[in-house]
């Protein structure tokens, strides 16, 4: 059943402005599911079921979707639950049948003098064979990205601050020995969705040559108490073996919500459990280097950016006139083109987003196609394709902005933000 996307651009715009609101993020997905975005809408259930695990609206999409992915187990997992709870008081959480019970942790023990050798190899041994099965079922396992910083557009101060955190003390490690410089922290990226955050991170790993780890929720958040903090566990003892490498966690804001907000303890354990790994009281992080996407900074636990966890905070802005430039050439080198001028577009699309101009260019091809196919022959894309796309595109991070402006203005204490209230003063976004 096709969807007005314009309809779903609002709705989105809608929960940006009030993220807290899961009835209205569950009527997304359920927008999302009718026109057959079948990832976005399983991403939203679960976004509503991390916060209200009863809610049976989200539990009917996250169904409905994980089906139609061709997920059938976890297809019928959120079906027996949304049975269980059809019919009863909302607010009870029905018995439902858990999986296979995990085996218990063994107890720490204290003793004078260290662990024979056969016992501490035996007990490493079998925990990291549970921690590597669980990531290679996940599809976690570490990678190159395949493409470095020279790939981004634009985003000088961001890399400038990259830099300065992490790349230069990894690329010289007799400095940072000499420095005491740990190869440990990390760095929480926020910014208008579709500016680069994710490619950003990726670009990070490739200038290293390090193992990229891409975590997001569906590889986390799990129906079953329990098995999203292990999970985590699972993912960051995978990265501590894979040093140095890079763990990319993408929407912080729902993996790691202020613990406030939250009305269910199993969201507030899952925030409590990657605290644990970031701090690594178990287990030695160095090398590991955290890097962390939201659109929503002011939703991300306090406890979280403090130093040694996410403890840089870098502000991903659109890109600029010369940057978005360069995102439409770089577009542009596929298909055939004639006579187009991506300099005269970029100075017309002051706010777009990367995504933003990806699409620009996307609609250009489609109209040069259109009229390929009604004429029998093939012609190129021409500026007037690009003109008449950018009159039908707007740019898409103005509702962020709206948002943003006010947690800029009024809740920041700490000045966090004083770069974000910079630019929309200097952009008049007020």
């Amino acid at each position: 059943m096709s969807v007005d996307p314009s309809v779903i651009a609002a709705m989105q715009a809608a929960v940006e402005g009030d993220p807290a609101n899961a009835a209205l993020r569950a009527h997304l997905a359920g927008l999302r599911l009718r026109a057959g975005d079948h990832e976005a809408a399983l991403r939203d259930a679960r976004a509503v079921l991390l916060v209200v695990p009863d809610d049976t609206a989200a539990l009917a999409v996250a169904r409905d979707a994980a089906r139609l992915s061709g997920d059938d187990a976890q297809a019928e997992g959120y079906g027996r639950l949304l049975s269980a709870l059809q019919g009863r008081d909302p607010l009870e959480l029905p018995p439902a049948a858990p999986p296979a019970p995990l085996a218990p942790e063994p107890p720490m023990r204290l003793r004078a003098g260290p662990l024979r050798d056969d016992e501490d190899d035996g007990e490493h041994e079998d925990d990291a064979y549970d921690d590597e099965d669980l990531v290679r079922s996940l599809g976690l396992a570490p990678a190159t990205a395949g493409v470095t910083l020279a790939d981004v557009a634009g985003m000088a101060s961001v890399r400038e601050r990259l830099e300065l955190a992490f790349l230069g003390p990894l690329r010289n490690p007799e400095l940072s020995a000499l420095y005491g410089k740990s190869l440990r922290g990390g760095l929480l990226l926020y910014g208008p969705p579709g500016c680069g955050k994710t490619f950003l991170a990726r670009a990070i790993a490739g200038e290293l040559g390090a193992a990229f780890f891409a975590v997001g929720l569906d590889d986390v958040l799990d129906m079953w108490l329990g098995q999203s903090e292990q999970k985590l566990h699972a993912i960051f003892e995978a990265a501590r073996r894979s040093a140095p490498c890079v763990v990319f966690l993408d929407e912080i804001d729902a993996l790691g919500q202020k613990r406030s907000q939250l009305r269910h303890s199993a969201g507030r354990n899952v925030v409590n459990q990657l605290l644990a790994e970031l701090d690594g009281a178990s287990s030695d992080n160095d090398g590991v280097f955290v890097l962390a996407a939201t659109n929503h900074p002011w939703d991300v636990d306090t406890a979280l950016r403090r130093p040694g966890r996410l403890d840089r905070t870098v502000l991903v802005l659109p890109p600029d006139e010369p940057a978005r430039a360069e995102i439409l050439r770089r577009c542009l080198r596929d298909p055939p083109t004639e006579g187009v001028d991506p300099e005269r577009i970029a100075a017309r699309t002051d706010g777009c987003s990367g995504a933003d101009l990806v699409h620009l260019v996307e609609v250009a091809v489609e109209h040069a196609l259109a009229d390929s196919i009604r004429s029998g022959g093939a012609r190129p894309v021409t500026q007037k394709d690009l003109e008449r796309a950018r009159k039908e595109i707007s740019a898409s991070t103005r509702p962020w902005f709206a948002t943003a402006h006010n947690y800029a203005l009024y809740a920041n204490q700490d000045g966090t933000y004083d770069d974000l209230l910079t630019y929309i003063r200097a952009n008049k976004l007020l």
